[in-house]
């Protein structure tokens, strides 16, 4: 649900600031990362230290959630902010159940497999419910390739991460990531100026210590005792609170389509909470 109020909080950051999406998500993370390592050191007593293939998998994270960034801005720029949204959205939960079965052995079940297609079914018709696509911009094929390339870096961070909060505190996995994502994404200050008034630094410290750190915290613990292919089942949220704060904020129009498509996501999630709510009582 905090990721769902990024959008938003982009789309107000852009009306005070002549910054390009790319370094908003710059200081996305770069602002999330002192963030995350002070939790780390303060909730969790000390930043713990990767050993062995651990090394490898938060190397491998971080990178994954600073191409998720380039991915997906650009992939926007190329499509629009729907058809964008729409693929790297979508096709996330897909890879994630794809690589969880793969590397991490997850056994993919009935019941996730059900709210796994009711969910990016339901996400496919919010995001696509209150808006109309028309021409095909230049670059769109471009563009497609970008959004998708976001969603398998979305995947490839979920499941490393899976397999690293096993061994490592999961503030400590969140905090080494991010700070791994801003350091590969410093050279974005080097493309273009920085050009910020009061009001756009209050939302970009929102971006970055709310729907980026805060939320990232929620997610690497619930990592720990969640499969990560169920958690890319209920991180379809994000784009049911995003759908309802564009219409009650800033006047978006659902539609029909995005109503039902707000009802199977509902449904997805109800699944999933039920069938866990059996399985511990």
């Amino acid at each position: 649900m905090t990721w769902g109020t990024t959008g938003a909080t982009m789309k107000l950051v852009a009306r005070d600031s002549p910054m390009s999406p790319l370094l908003i998500g710059f200081f996305r993370v770069a602002i999330a990362a002192p963030c995350l390592l002070l939790a780390a050191r303060g909730l969790g007593g000390s930043l713990a230290r990767p050993r062995g293939r651990d090394r490898g998998r938060l190397l491998v994270a971080g990178l994954a959630m600073g191409g998720y960034q380039v991915c997906y801005f650009y992939g926007v720029a190329k499509t629009s902010v729907a058809v964008g949204a729409l693929i790297a959205i979508c096709s996330a939960p897909l890879m994630i159940t794809g690589l969880a079965a793969a590397l991490l052995g997850e056994r993919v079940t009935a019941v996730t497999t059900l709210a796994l297609a009711l969910g990016v079914t339901g996400a496919a018709l919010l995001t696509v419910g209150p808006h109309e696509f028309g021409a095909f911009p230049p670059d769109f094929l471009g563009g497609i390739t970008l959004a998708l390339g976001a969603g398998l870096c979305y995947a490839v961070y979920a499941v490393v991460v899976k397999a690293a909060v096993a061994r490592m505190p999961p503030l400590s996995v969140a905090a080494l990531t991010f700070s791994v994502a801003a350091i590969a994404l410093a050279p974005t200050l080097a493309l273009e100026p920085v050009v910020a008034g009061p009001r756009a630094w209050v939302l970009l410290a929102y971006l970055g210590i709310v729907p980026t750190a805060l939320a990232y915290i929620l997610y690497v613990t619930g990592l720990r005792s969640t499969p990560v292919g169920v958690s890319g089942v209920l991180a379809l949220v994000e784009p049911l609170t995003a759908t309802l704060l564009g219409v009650v904020v800033f006047g978006d129009r659902l539609g029909w389509p995005g109503a039902v498509g707000a009802a199977l996501l509902l449904g997805a999630v109800l699944l999933l909470a039920e069938r866990e709510r059996r399985a511990r009582g």
